[in-house]
């Protein structure tokens, strides 16, 4: 019985420790082909900079449209638009910095 409990203990504190991003994302889009690495370079290339990418992000999780996607016609053909997002400004927020922090190439680079 105590060794459940730890099991159920020790599990519990797992989903506490991880972010937003780790918690959100990262469990769906490992199914995908193309990489969270991989989206995050497409919506560098079409936003530019972090305020532009978080604010595009958040406004596709939020509204997502094929139209607005920055994935290609094929990956949305065989995958679709993802539905809308169910989770709150804030965690929306915390993942999408987390997710820059972890794919940011700017001092990165040498």
């Amino acid at each position: 019985m105590v060794k459940y409990i730890v099991m159920i203990a020790l599990s519990v504190s797992g989903l506490y420790c991880q972010d937003a991003y780790e918690r959100h994302c990262v469990e769906c889009h490992q199914e995908l082909p193309t990489s969270l690495q991989e989206m995050f370079k497409r919506y560098l290339l079409v936003y530019s900079g972090e305020q532009n990418v978080k604010a595009g992000l958040k406004h596709y999780l939020k509204h997502p449209l094929k139209e607005i996607s920055v994935m290609d016609d094929l990956f949305l053909e065989n995958y679709g638009v993802k539905e809308k997002t169910t989770l709150s400004d804030s965690d929306i927020d915390e993942a999408l910095d987390s997710y820059w922090n972890k794919f940011k190439v700017f001092n990165k680079l040498k």
